[in-house]
């Protein structure tokens, strides 16, 4: 059942960085705007990880997208490195500040 999840996460990362196309339908936009946003895509991987996908599959996915031959007509779509990085900014390890207590 893992394995479901990490296809599903990288379907759903494909799609939101791919985009709306330039003559997508009214249905599609309207599809797009209910679940086509970064709230939606994160909820969405968010579930996946609790499922048994790691936060590191999901920042290699986003790193293979990134550099991975494969996907170099993805990254050719107009605003796709945007969606990208607003993608990585979610699942990016946040660095905490330690502070020492005297």
């Amino acid at each position: 059942m893992r394995e479901w999840h990490v296809k599903h996460m990288e379907k759903i990362v494909v799609k939101f960085v791919t985009g709306l196309s330039a003559n997508a339908s009214m249905w599609e936009k309207r599809q797009n705007k209910r679940y086509g946003r970064i709230t939606s895509v994160c909820r969405q991987i968010g579930y996946d990880i609790k499922q048994g996908v790691t936060n590191e599959q999901v920042l290699m996915l986003l790193q293979k997208i990134r550099n991975d031959s494969s996907f170099s007509s993805l990254r050719n779509n107009d605003g796709s490195i945007e969606r990208l990085n607003e993608v990585e900014k979610h699942f990016l390890p946040s660095k905490q500040k330690s502070y020492e207590w005297y």
